[in-house]
């Protein structure tokens, strides 16, 4: 690769996140669909335990296995010492990251594949987090991606396994098959209903986990939640996997009825709530990262609705993540404070619709 990992890294922050693209199965309702793996090497002492010089012979290690896996090969490979704060948590917001990897106190790094549609954590919780990410509901997809590139770095590297237990984790709660398949899905009708905690009840006594947009201890905001496996000891990969997908359809079933009965008996008060919100992001000076995420669901809501006018749903992904504090501090400048990234958390919205309905009038 000719370019430095700096410069690779600024390409790729430079633009979208490709699993805000909108596409794939049920995109007006699932953002994203994410297959995480957790691995250990057989020969070194869980991360928390290990001295430094060996998670320096992990990060080595690990590295070269994945440029020489296929599906890795290529990947960017970087370091989270020579990175900015700033840079460590634009990763973070992009779903790259766990905040905890964005520490750089110890030796951590990771490798980002093609499109983002890999990324693999190195010295986490875990000596490796493989993470496989597509747009929309496509579980079966993110789950071919990773456990193909998963039995390639097998092939190349000593997984701490047991024939009793299975994979063997920093945490009990990730041992067995090591695995967290995940979806994050747009549920306005169900909050606006006020019935989404007898489906999130529902969920739970199924099994599954319940998160905000960036998982774990994170804030349900935007009416956006992430719905995850709980059990990886004594069940299969494609058990979990097929648990997950039946009750996500549930799910979407269940929006979509509430999403009709809002139209049948209220479609004044929701298309007004939609204008309200996209004439308020359309034409504020000044707004907060949480206020964008809120008044984008409504907005989100109303596309998938079909209402006229509105920015395409890739646009209104987009803005969920690039007005988050880091992007927007790589852009303007590290030192903003708060109410100064309010001021041009505004002006990134402004500019973003504004060239969302310049585009879209050209095309008619």
């Amino acid at each position: 690769m000719s370019d430095t990992p700096k410069t690779s890294l600024d390409h790729m922050l430079d633009r979208p996140s490709p699993w805000l693209s909108g596409e794939g199965p049920f995109s007006e309702m699932v953002l994203s669909t994410r297959i995480r793996l957790a691995r250990n090497l057989e020969s070194v002492p869980f991360t928390h335990r290990a001295r430094e010089e060996q998670l320096q012979g992990v990060l080595v290690s690990v590295s070269n296995a994945a440029q020489r896996s296929a599906a890795l090969k290529g990947g960017l490979f970087v370091r989270m010492t020579d990175l900015s704060p700033v840079d460590r948590q634009t990763l973070v917001e992009r779903r790259l990251v766990s905040h905890e990897l964005g520490d750089a106190s110890r030796p951590r790094g990771i490798v980002i594949g093609e499109l983002e549609r890999l990324a693999l954590m190195i010295n986490e919780e875990d000596h490796l987090r493989l993470q496989a990410m597509t747009p929309g509901f496509q579980l079966a997809e993110a789950w071919a991606m990773a456990d193909a590139a998963d039995d390639e770095l097998d092939s190349a590297l000593d997984f701490a396994f047991s024939d009793e237990i299975g994979y063997l984790t920093a945490c009990p709660t990730n041992a067995g098959t090591g695995l967290r398949a995940s979806v994050l899905i747009h549920l306005p009708g169900l909050v606006l209903l006020d019935e989404i905690q007898k489906v999130l009840k529902s969920i739970m006594q199924v099994g599954l986990n319940v998160r905000g947009l960036y998982g774990e201890h994170s804030e349900v905001m935007g009416n956006l939640f992430q719905v995850s496996n709980q059990t990886t000891l004594g069940r299969s990969e494609h058990d979990a996997i097929d648990s997950l997908d039946r009750v996500t359809r549930q799910i979407i079933e269940t929006e979509e009825r509430a999403r009709e009965r809002m139209m049948r008996d209220a479609r004044v008060q929701i298309e007004d709530k939609v204008w309200r919100a996209y004439g308020t992001l359309r034409h504020c000076r000044s707004i907060h990262t949480k206020e964008v995420i809120n008044l984008c669901s409504a907005v989100r809501l109303g596309v998938a609705l079909g209402l006229p006018g509105l920015c395409p749903l890739p646009v209104v992904n987009e803005l969920m993540v690039v007005t988050q504090p880091a992007h927007l501090q790589r852009r303007f400048g590290p030192d903003l404070t708060p109410p100064e990234r309010s001021v041009y958390r505004a002006q990134v919205v402004r500019e973003r619709l504004a060239a969302a309905e310049r585009e879209m009038e050209s095309e008619s």
